[in-house]
């Protein structure tokens, strides 16, 4: 049996979401999708390097970003 929720967001957070989501998957795919991402991206494959500190300053400002 397949049951829908409705999840009230402002349309500021829509238009955020509707800019990650992919063309072709539906709202329920994606935040499926998102959902099961875990803790995303890190700088582990730079470490080692001198593009670690950029790379960690680059996906933190990227997570700033969309928080607000």
């Amino acid at each position: 049996m397949h049951m829908s929720t409705s999840i009230r967001v402002s349309d500021e957070t829509k238009a955020k979401l509707a800019r990650l989501k992919r063309e072709n998957e539906s709202w329920d795919e994606f935040l499926d999708r998102l959902a099961n991402q875990g803790s995303g991206m890190t700088a582990g494959a730079w470490n080692g390097t001198d593009k670690a500190e950029p790379a960690r300053e680059a996906i933190k400002r990227s997570r700033e970003s969309f928080q607000r």
